[in-house]
């Protein structure tokens, strides 16, 4: 490492939160929360110069930190970014600081909640930097392990089935990734880890064709792919505010990133030969969580079938193997984080004000609480894919890649995004106009300070909805080099 190692140095900022966290008395909360909220602003600084200081037309990955760890197994300390990971760290460092912002107030256990949501992002953090696969399972698993506590002890509505449904799932996922990892490590005959080597290694067809499928349903379902999308859903409901800003802006991102990180460059023959399937199912994804979160009535259960319907956006961008496609699902997966981490830190300033997140009983809010209500607005055009913001974009990007692979499949998925304008429009309507179903008086409307973390979220989907070559220009010249490796 010849250069400043900016990677590191962007893991270290959770890591050094969280040790102060931990050596910092329960009894200041106040030095918590300022803590946590240091290392979410030093995050977001380092990733501000990674992203200025990024050649789009560089080829290959840029940072590159490169130190044995265990040269007995090849593994390395080997941390890189191109294209197609840099929107998703400045996606995690957006999150992770509004998240910690929206959770202010929070006064119960704020010491292990910040621990473990601290926890959890140096996970994240690791999964989208490092191009060694044994440390791409060990920061999947940091990632993934603190939802359970998160849930189950902060979480609400029937928060221990939703924490241990989430983690059994995510498990599942795991057992089929892990084995498939050791087969890439074993067949590619190099005794190394390193991503780019077994991308340049050659596994026979009949490995790619058998080891494909137990990658992209292991990543698939952290992803949310139908039919073991459930845990999901309940998992957003139980989960606290800040915690389901991660759980669908962040951690589902992880299980799309692995197909397109691991599955796709290593196995291209199998990406090919099972494109069509995934295809499907992405579709399937679309159409179904669309209908659904037409029929629910909790706020958070139409966010959470939402996200499954959006995911799979992602996954059918992908399944085209295009460069439009891919670009489109790269784009999606940043603008549905912001998308999500903004419906859940309304719905959630909502049910603490108010006690319910029953559509029934809502109606009116615009009047009682235009600012809070404005915030939810906006992230329902962002799902149902009105021009101007981010989401717009990558849904064109990824329709268009369909309709040039699988054009009877776009035709379906464009049917099912007026579904997505319905259900949206549904719940404005029922919720923020209209007369008030039950009194709810005395409710204030957000304070510019809890507007902040809201406001930065609406000011991305605004940028990238206006100007979306500023993170088409990073993404696309990868996509370009990732497609022509594919074939």
């Amino acid at each position: 490492m010849s250069q400043l190692p900016l990677l590191t140095l962007l893991l270290a900022c959770p890591v050094l939160g969280l040790a102060g966290i931990l050596v910092t008395p329960a009894r200041y909360p106040g030095a918590i929360r300022r803590i946590a909220a240091a290392s979410g602003i030093a995050a977001v600084a380092v990733v501000a110069v990674l992203w200025l200081r990024f050649d789009p037309q560089a080829p290959g990955y840029q940072f590159v930190e490169r130190v044995p760890w265990v040269p007995a197994l090849g593994i390395e300390w080997h941390h890189g970014v191109d294209g197609l990971n840099l929107p998703l760290l400045a996606l995690t460092a957006i999150v992770f600081l509004t998240g910690v912002l929206v959770m202010w107030e929070l006064a119960e256990r704020v010491k292990e909640y910040f621990a473990f949501m601290t926890l959890l992002v140096i996970g994240v953090y690791g999964v989208f930097m490092t191009l060694d696969l044994f440390f791409f399972v060990f920061y999947y698993e940091v990632a993934v392990l603190p939802m359970y506590l998160l849930i189950a002890v902060w979480g609400s509505t029937r928060r221990e089935y939703g924490a241990m449904k989430l983690t059994l799932y995510l498990l599942v996922g795991t057992a089929l990734v892990v084995p498939a990892a050791l087969a890439l490590y074993w067949g590619a005959g190099q005794g190394s880890f390193d991503l780019t080597r077994l991308a340049a290694a050659h596994y026979g067809r009949s490995f790619q064709l058998l080891v494909y499928p137990f990658l992209f349903v292991g990543f698939g379902i952290l992803a949310g792919m139908w039919p073991l999308h459930t845990w999901s859903p309940v998992g957003h409901v139980a989960a606290p505010t800040a915690v389901s800003m991660l759980h669908a802006g962040v951690l589902m991102k992880l299980g799309a990133y692995g197909i397109l990180r691991v599955a796709m460059p290593l196995l291209p023959e199998g990406a090919h030969y099972w494109a069509q399937a995934t295809a499907i199912l992405a579709t399937v994804n679309i159409v179904y969580g669309a209908f659904v979160a037409l029929a629910q009535t909790d706020l958070k259960f139409v966010i959470g079938y939402s996200s499954v319907s959006h995911m799979g956006i992602v996954l059918l961008g992908l399944s085209t193997l295009s460069e439009a496609g891919i670009n489109g699902a790269v784009f999606q997966m940043f603008s549905h984080g912001v998308m999500t981490a903004l419906f859940f830190a309304a719905v959630g300033y909502l049910y603490d004000r108010l006690h319910t997140r029953d559509v029934g009983k809502l109606g009116g809010l615009s009047r009682t609480m235009p600012v809070a209500s404005a915030f939810f607005i906006i992230a329902a055009l962002t799902g149902a894919g009105v021009p101007g913001f981010a989401s717009f974009w990558a849904e064109l990007l990824v329709f268009l890649g369909t309709l040039r692979t699988f054009p009877v499949l776009a035709i379906i998925v464009v049917a099912a995004l007026t579904i997505t304008l319905a259900y949206s429009i549904r719940v404005i309507v029922l919720a923020f106009f209209g007369e008030p179903r039950e009194p709810h008086p005395g409710v204030a409307d957000i304070s510019a300070f809890l507007s902040l973390p809201r406001a930065i979220l609406v000011g991305f989907l605004l940028l990238f909805g206006f100007a979306p070559s500023l993170i088409l220009n990073v993404i696309a010249p990868a996509t370009r080099a990732f497609v022509r490796a594919l074939q």
